[in-house]
C-alpha cells in the first residue's frame, strides 16, 4: 500500500482524514504548515499529497511550484468549495484532483483506490505517442494532421486530472471516442465508462436514466432502478449532446457537478456519487445559451476544459488513412483483402464529408460490398464535391454541397447553393426555410441533414414533423 502526507492547519480534520486512509492500508504523515510539509517531503516522497489551500505560512499552491520535490507524486488538493477557477488553476500546476470539505469516506476511498504515480502515467504516454508516430492511431483515433495533434496533447493533459471536460465537434467526428481516450489515460481507467446520447433518450425518462428512479415512483415502475451515475461510480460518464438536455434536468445536473450528490426520481434521500463528467456537442454552446436550451451557468460549469474536435474536411490526409483503416478492419472481418486505387484515393480525398468520420466508415463499407475484385475505384464512391469551410457555410446558411444522384430542386428563395432571406423575417421562419433548404439541398438525406446543420437527428425529425414535410 501506499504513503501519504497530509498537509492540514486544522488538526481535527488532518486526524480525521488520516484515520480514513489507515483504515484502507496506507501509512499516513500529516503536516499542518508548508514549512513542515517541505521537511516531510524531503525525508520520504509519498504516493499521495493531500493539500489545503489556506495554511498559516501561505497558499498550498506555493508547494505546487516545486516540481522537482513532487514529480513522482500524485497531488490533490483540500478546499472549502469547489470552484471552476479552483479547477483550472489546480489542472495547470499539476495537481490531479481536489476534495471538497468536509471530505467525504466514499470520494477518499475512490481516489486511494486509483492511485498511480505520475512517473507510470508518463510512461504510458511515451507508449501511446510512439505508437501514434509509428501508426496514426492514438488510441482508437486515427490522423496525423497538425489539428488532430493539438487534440491528442489536449487529452494526454487533460486525461490525469479529474477536470471536467467538454467536447464540441459537428456530429460523427468522433466525440466519443475522444472521450473514451481521456477515460483510458486516467486513473479511473479500471471503472466503468458509460455513454449517454441525451438527445436519444425520451423526455419522460430521461431523469430516470440518469439519476435512476425508486419501485413505485411512477407508473410501470416495478422496481428499483439504477441510473448512469451510479452504474458509472468511480468511472466516467459521457453525456453527448448535452444540449438537447431539457432545463429542468439540467438544474440537477448542476447540483451534481457542484456537490456530488443527487436523488433518486421518487426518493428524498440523498446519494453519493464520484464520477467524472465528460460532455459534448455538436452545436454552438453560446448560440444553445442565447436561445435557451443551455443554462449558462452550467455551460460555466462543463466548459472548463474544451476541446475543439475539427471536421474530417479540416483533416487533410488523414480521410484517406483512416479510409484505409476501415477497409483494413473490413478485410479481416471478411477474411478478402482489398485495396483503394490511386484514382478512388483521390476522390476520397476531394469529397467535403458532412457526415463527418462516420459517412467515411459507411462509404467504405458500401464500395467493400459493391466492389466485385480486389480494387476498389471510384464507381462506387460519393463524388466530387468542393471542400467547403466552416465559416462559407455559416455564411451561406448550408454546408457542402449534394453529390451527384442527389440532386433535389432547390425551394423557393435558393440559388445554387445560396439561401436568400428577407431583412426583418421571423426567426422561426428563418430556421424553418434554412432546414427545409438543407433538406432538400441534401437530397432529403435526414442524417447529412442534421450533420451539416450541426443539430442532433430527434430535432432535425422533430422540426421536419412539425413542418409537416
Amino acid at each position: 500500500m501506499g504513503h501519504t502526507v497530509i498537509v492540514e492547519d486544522d488538526e481535527d480534520s488532518a486526524r480525521m482524514i488520516g484515520a480514513l486512509i489507515g483504515r484502507e492500508g496506507h501509512s499516513v504523515a500529516s503536516a499542518g504548515s508548508l514549512q513542515a510539509a517541505r521537511r516531510l517531503l524531503a525525508m520520504q516522497s509519498p504516493d499521495l499529497l493531500l493539500l489545503d489551500l489556506h495554511l498559516p505560512d501561505g497558499s498550498g499552491f506555493e508547494l505546487l511550484k516545486d516540481v522537482e520535490l513532487l514529480s513522482d507524486t500524485e497531488v490533490v488538493l483540500i478546499t472549502g468549495q469547489a470552484s471552476v477557477e479552483t479547477s483550472v488553476q489546480a489542472l495547470r500546476m499539476g495537481a490531479a484532483d481536489y476534495l471538497v470539505k468536509p471530505v467525504s469516506p466514499t470520494h477518499l476511498r475512490g481516489l486511494l483506490s486509483r492511485l498511480i504515480r505520475p512517473s507510470r502515467l508518463r510512461e504510458e504516454l511515451a507508449q501511446i505517442t510512439e505508437q501514434w508516430r509509428e501508426t496514426g492511431r492514438f488510441g482508437d483515433l486515427i490522423g496525423e494532421s497538425e489539428v488532430m495533434q493539438r487534440v491528442y496533447r489536449q487529452i494526454s493533459r487533460v486525461a490525469a486530472t479529474a477536470v471536467t471536460v467538454f467536447i464540441h465537434g459537428e456530429s460523427g467526428t468522433g466525440k466519443e471516442l475522444v472521450a473514451r481516450a481521456v477515460h483510458d489515460l486516467s486513473r479511473r481507467r479500471e471503472q466503468p465508462f458509460l455513454a449517454v446520447n441525451c438527445g436519444a433518450l425520451s423526455p419522460n425518462l430521461i431523469e430516470s436514466e440518469i439519476f435512476g428512479h425508486e419501485k413505485g415512483s411512477f407508473t410501470g415502475a416495478e422496481r428499483q432502478h439504477l441510473g448512469f451515475f451510479e452504474r458509472a461510480h468511480g468511472g466516467t460518464l459521457f453525456l453527448d449532446e448535452v444540449t438537447e438536455m431539457p432545463l429542468e434536468l439540467q438544474v440537477k445536473l448542476l447540483r451534481v457537478l457542484e456537490t456530488g450528490t443527487f436523488m433518486r426520481v421518487g426518493s428524498t434521500q440523498l446519494q453519493q456519487t464520484d464520477v467524472r463528467i465528460i460532455a459534448a456537442t455538436n452545436r454552438d454552446a453560446i448560440d444553445a445559451v442565447a436561445r435557451g436550451t443551455l443554462r449558462e451557468d452550467l455551460l460555466y460549469r462543463l466548459n472548463v476544459f474544451p476541446i475543439a474536435l475539427p471536421p474530417l474536411r479540416a483533416r487533410g490526409g488523414d480521410v484517406q488513412l483512416i479510409a484505409r483503416s476501415f477497409l483494413h478492419d473490413m478485410s479481416a472481418q471478411e477474411q478478402q483483402r482489398k485495396h483503394f486505387t490511386e484514382g478512388a484515393l483521390a476522390r476520397l480525398g476531394a469529397y467535403a464529408w458532412p457526415g463527418n468520420v462516420r459517412e467515411l466508415r459507411n462509404v467504405v463499407q458500401r464500395a467493400w460490398v459493391m466492389a466485385t475484385d480486389a480494387a476498389i475505384d471510384e464507381e462506387w464512391l460519393p463524388a466530387e464535391t468542393r471542400r467547403v469551410t466552416p465559416v462559407a457555410a455559416a455564411d451561406a446558411g448550408l454546408a457542402a454541397p449534394r453529390a451527384e444522384g442527389q440532386g433535389a430542386q432547390s425551394p423557393p428563395g435558393t440559388d445554387d447553393g445560396v439561401l436568400r432571406i428577407p431583412i426583418g423575417a421571423r426567426l422561426a421562419d428563418v430556421e424553418r426555410q434554412v432546414i427545409l433548404a438543407t433538406f432538400a439541398h441534401c437530397g432529403q438525406h435526414k442524417e447529412r441533414t442534421a450533420a451539416t446543420l450541426g443539430i442532433s437527428m430527434k430535432t432535425l425529425y422533430n422540426r421536419l414533423k412539425d413542418y409537416q414535410t
